[in-house]
């Protein structure tokens, strides 16, 4: 479905309250860095360019998060217990906090698109608790990675391990999520200490060629007077080896002792001279010297004070971080959301990628900070492209036009079977109203499932208010 609003655009206002309001699976990928519950309010220095950018990030119990837990524990009841269960464990402070995330993390999969993916940002503070919640949300089955980027080169730990990283966790909505296959470069120590020969092919590293266990087979035979049944193992014959062997027009045998003479013969494989000699095979590092990406990040430095780039916004990611993330699980023209934009660090790696973006922060510096980093990064490239600012509520455009009011009105009170959705009397049909679940200023349809009915009572409490509103009016009236 394509998403009710236009690239570049950047909203200002609760988070919860946009995503309700846009089309569902119409975003490739999201990324989001929220607070961490780490019991600290946050401001940028003054004098920086984030100056009066700031967020709170100490959570108390409150009658609203009440509220979310009744609504969860209606639709999503093994994410209640969790919630619960972390605040006996943990505290009120971080139910609270994964309350607030949970509702959150619930719209976020919903305008997912089939193939998207999400990395969350967090630090040891709750990531624990969030990834048994992003499993809950999304499928433990479609966890993907934890990874783990190094943050800082260095921390005090007189109590204990220095904290240098932090932890983002992958998920992906379903087992069809798009994956480029990125890759990136060796890193150069490691390729001084591993690739430390070098012949006529390159630079090398010496291997094993043989795998655990015996076998009953030809790779479980002797070769070059090694026995690899006698050591619990077995021939394992290079399939790269071979690879560059066919490329050079080399007719490759089926037999596999054959093959490993064929090997010997082209230099891929030596013996020590030493009695006893383990044959070795020679893994070259190869013209593009790249490998997967991998899931520990220590080639990507902090910010540090003197840094271009550097704003002086609170918790900024560095731009080299978010493309990483963008370039491996999306394509150019893909949708990319930041619901915790901040100084927009990934709307701008996605600007710049060639991808399209959308963010929605709370601080209104948002719009200034990513217009003014579009501008310095890009220069005229981002010339009239400045960003779309709002501070509506979106419409869905994804829902079937409403049935008329009277319509709607027999389907509801069927579905309701004549309670109402607020304090759960029984009315006669006449005596109930129909009332919008998520307001219509929130941007909340017309749309059958976002109508319910209400007494008159209730419905004059709710107002032009979420129903979580109501929930928790009514418990501290019943209190």
């Amino acid at each position: 479905m394509p998403p009710n609003w236009v690239n570049r655009t950047l909203w200002t206002g609760d988070n919860l309250d946009i995503l309700r309001g846009m089309n569902s699976e119409c975003v490739d990928l999201i990324y989001l860095d929220p607070p961490f519950n780490s019991n600290q309010d946050y401001a940028a220095p003054v004098g920086s360019e984030a100056a009066g950018a700031a967020f709170k990030d100490t959570w108390t119990l409150s009658d609203l998060d009440v509220a979310w837990m009744g609504l969860i524990a209606d639709e999503q009841p093994a994410i209640a217990d969790l919630l619960d269960t972390a605040g006996r464990v943990h505290g009120k402070g971080m139910q609270s906090y994964l309350t607030m995330m949970a509702v959150r993390l619930l719209e976020m999969r919903r305008v997912l698109k089939t193939t998207g993916s999400i990395y969350l940002h967090c630090d040891p503070t709750a990531s624990h608790y969030l990834k048994a919640l992003l499993d809950g949300v999304f499928g433990r089955q479609h966890f993907r990675n934890e990874i783990i980027w190094k943050r800082t080169f260095s921390h005090g730990g007189a109590d204990g391990w220095g904290s240098v990283h932090d932890t983002l966790l992958f998920y992906s909505r379903s087992e069809r999520f798009r994956w480029t296959g990125l890759t990136q470069e060796y890193d150069p120590a490691y390729v001084a200490a591993k690739y430390s020969k070098e012949d006529d092919r390159g630079r090398y590293q010496a291997i094993v060629m043989t795998g655990p266990g015996t076998s009953q087979g030809p790779s479980g035979q002797p070769w070059q007077g090694y026995d690899p049944t006698a050591a619990g193992r077995h021939w394992a014959v290079p399939r790269a080896a071979l690879a560059t062997l066919r490329r050079e027009g080399i007719p490759i045998p089926t037999d596999l002792h054959a093959r490993l003479d064929l090997l010997m013969e082209h230099g891929f494989i030596y013996i020590p001279q030493k009695a006893g000699g383990v044959p070795r095979f020679k893994r070259y590092l190869g013209d593009d010297r790249v490998l997967p990406v991998q899931d520990v990040i220590a080639d990507v430095p902090p910010i540090n004070s003197q840094a271009k780039e550097r704003i002086g916004y609170p918790t900024q990611k560095p731009l080299a971080l978010l493309e990483r993330i963008i370039q491996a699980s999306s394509d150019p023209g893909d949708m990319v959301l930041d619901p915790f934009a901040g100084c927009a660090t990934a709307c701008v790696a996605a600007e710049d990628l060639g991808r399209q973006w959308v963010g929605i922060d709370l601080s209104e510096k948002a719009v200034e900070l990513v217009n003014r980093r579009l501008q310095e990064t890009m220069g005229t490239l981002f010339h009239n492209r400045l960003v779309t600012a709002r501070t509506d509520i979106p419409r869905r455009t994804d829902i079937d036009a409403p049935k008329n009011y009277r319509q709607n009105k027999h389907i509801l009170y069927g579905e309701q079977e004549g309670y109402c959705a607020g304090c759960r009397t029984h009315f006669e049909f006449r005596h109930l109203e129909v009332d919008h679940v998520i307001p219509q200023r929130k941007g909340g349809g017309d749309h059958i499932e976002n109508l319910q009915l209400l007494c008159a009572s209730c419905n004059r409490i709710k107002g032009d208010r979420p129903q979580e509103y109501l929930v928790a009016r009514l418990a501290e009236l019943a209190g």
